[in-house]
């Protein structure tokens, strides 16, 4: 008895399926699609605001029918940064801190993240990443207030250890000395814990035979360090260097305006870009400064990476990110 071949589906059918896990994807993608559509390309078009004079007309409110009728100022609006008094002292101090930030940003967490992946103890390392990612979830508002504790000059615990011991009081947020260190550390104490998450992640990902056939050659751990944990985190480092220097001309808003509190006799070392947009903005209530003063830093931030990006490229094309 000859069997009959078994029926195969028909192409139709193949389409319908291929069609449908088409469906439940852009399904599944559709939320954040929308959500980037809504909040980063929508909003792009705002951009033209930094070009023109924006003045409300009173007899009507609508923002389109006052952006479409406002004058055309071409660049005017992008001189303010440079007019004022203060802006080599924001430029130098933006451009200062976020190079310290990204140079301490890749050698104390890489460090921490090796260090942590030789702790033999699960429980203890868990316990070490929990209490190094936690101040990554608070706020600026928040962190200010836990140095406000340290510091204050009536109840702080720093000025009372100094009355204590019958020394003169410092009075933290009138002397501009210290308070590049206690920026940095402020920006550090937050930050590093994810960047040492996301470099552990890195390390545990690393095949173990290649640390075993290190260890077989006589490799010491600073040289299973060197030559198999630091060229495998060489993608990593890169990717998140040209991340970093893309945000060099932008400023931790934040860390900058609530961590002094606000205090005019810390300018010199705390005015930074955003920081000085936003004093203005709310001096004068220009949007069109604003929006200027924006497209400026991440017009530069673009130019930023596309430079670290071949700088990258040359030495290690495989690291860059296109």
């Amino acid at each position: 008895m000859v069997r009959k071949p078994a029926q195969t589906r028909r192409p139709r059918g193949r389409w319908l399926d291929r069609n449908k896990k088409t469906l439940v994807l852009m399904t599944m993608a559709a939320p954040a699609a929308i959500w980037l559509l809504l909040l980063r390309y929508l909003p792009m078009g705002g951009i033209v605001l930094a070009f023109k004079d924006y003045k409300v007309n009173p007899r009507n409110p609508s923002f389109i029918s006052n952006l479409i009728h406002s004058k055309w100022v071409g660049l005017k609006n992008f001189a303010f940064l440079f007019k004022t008094n203060d802006a080599w002292i924001m430029f130098r101090n933006t451009i200062a801190y976020n190079v310290v930030f990204i140079i301490l940003g890749i050698i104390i967490p890489v460090a921490l993240a090796i260090m942590m992946n030789e702790i033999t103890k699960k429980h203890v390392a868990k316990a070490y990443q929990t209490l190094m990612f936690f101040p990554y979830f608070l706020s600026w508002v928040v962190v200010s207030y836990f140095l406000n504790a340290f510091l204050d000059a009536q109840y702080g615990m720093l000025p009372a250890a100094q009355r204590a011991a019958g020394e003169a009081v410092t009075n933290w947020y009138t002397t501009k000395g210290p308070w590049p260190f206690i920026i940095v550390f402020a920006n550090l104490w937050k930050n590093v814990g994810y960047t040492t998450v996301l470099y552990l992640a890195a390390i545990t990902s690393i095949d173990t035979n290649l640390y075993e056939a290190a260890a077989i050659d006589g490799a010491t751990k600073w040289q299973q360090v060197r030559y198999v944990t630091l060229p495998h985190l060489r993608t990593i480092i890169s990717i998140l260097f040209i991340m970093n220097v893309g945000k060099i001309f932008n400023a931790d808003f934040g860390l900058f305006y609530n961590v002094p509190m606000q205090n005019g006799a810390l300018f010199p070392v705390t005015q930074v870009i955003d920081t000085y947009v936003y004093r203005a903005f709310m001096v004068t209530g220009d949007i069109s400064l604003s929006s200027a003063a924006g497209l400026l830093q991440n017009v530069l931030g673009f130019i930023c990476i596309l430079g670290a990006n071949a700088i990258v490229t040359k030495i290690d094309a495989d690291s860059s990110l296109f």
